[in-house]
C-alpha cells in the first residue's frame, strides 16, 4: 500500500503487536480470475512467521488459494477528522491504522490441526469472560471447514494519525475524538502522533 514516510511503521514488533490486537481482517486472493475477499479472524503463530485461519468448505476461495501469494488486510481504530479541530489551517481527512501482510497460502484439512486452530481462536476471545465457554466441537463442525496457513513474506504498517501536524493540532484532535466517544482512536493518536509531531 502507499505509505508516506510520516505514517510508516518500521518496527515489525509494533506491527505484530497490532496484528494480535486487531486480528479480524480480509484474506484477499484470486478466484476464477477475479479478486476475492473473505472476512475472518486470524491467528499469528508464536514465531510470527505464519498466519493461520479457517474458512467454510463451501467457500470457493480455498479451492484455488493453495500456493498463491495472498494479501491479508487488518484495520484498527479509524475516524473522520475535521479541520475545525486544528489550531492551524488544514483540510478534512480520515485517520486510521492498517496493516497489510503478504505471503503464500497452504490449505490443510488435517483434523488435529483444524481442532488446534478453532480451539486457539475460541480461547483467545473467550478469556475475556468471567466463565469462558469450553469448546465442544464435533466431527460435523470440523468437516465443514478447511484451514489456511499463510507463510509471511512481507508486512507493511501504516498508522496515519496526524504525525504530519503540529502538536497543538494533534491535541485538538485527541480532545474532539474523546468527546465523540472514539477513545481507541484518541489513544492511538496520542501514542503515535504526539511523539512524532511536526516541530516549529
Amino acid at each position: 500500500m502507499y505509505i508516506p514516510r510520516n505514517f510508516r511503521v518500521d518496527s515489525d514488533q509494533e506491527i505484530f503487536n497490532f496484528v494480535e490486537a486487531n486480528a479480524f481482517g480480509q484474506l484477499v486472493s484470486n478466484v476464477g480470475g477475479r479478486i476475492f475477499s473473505t472476512h475472518l479472524p486470524v491467528l499469528l503463530s508464536g514465531d510470527r512467521k505464519h498466519i493461520v485461519a479457517h474458512v467454510a468448505k463451501a467457500n470457493p476461495q480455498h479451492k484455488e488459494i493453495d500456493g498463491q501469494e495472498v494479501l491479508i488486510t487488518l484495520e484498527g481504530p479509524h475516524g473522520y477528522v475535521s479541520p475545525s479541530w486544528y489550531e492551524n489551517p488544514g483540510v478534512p481527512t480520515w485517520n486510521y491504522q492498517a496493516v497489510h501482510i503478504y505471503g503464500y497460502a497452504r490449505v490443510f484439512d488435517d483434523r488435529d490441526r483444524l481442532m488446534a486452530v478453532v480451539e486457539s481462536l475460541t480461547a483467545k476471545y473467550e478469556k475475556q469472560f468471567p466463565v469462558p465457554w469450553v469448546p465442544a466441537y464435533n466431527e460435523a463442525m470440523l468437516n465443514a471447514i478447511v484451514g489456511i496457513e499463510v507463510e509471511i513474506t512481507e508486512v507493511q504498517g501504516k498508522f496515519k494519525l496526524g504525525q504530519n501536524r503540529k502538536s497543538e493540532d494533534i491535541e485538538g484532535v485527541v480532545s474532539k475524538l474523546r468527546e465523540l466517544g472514539l477513545s481507541d482512536l484518541a489513544e492511538a493518536t496520542e501514542q503515535y502522533a504526539l511523539a512524532d509531531a511536526v516541530q516549529d
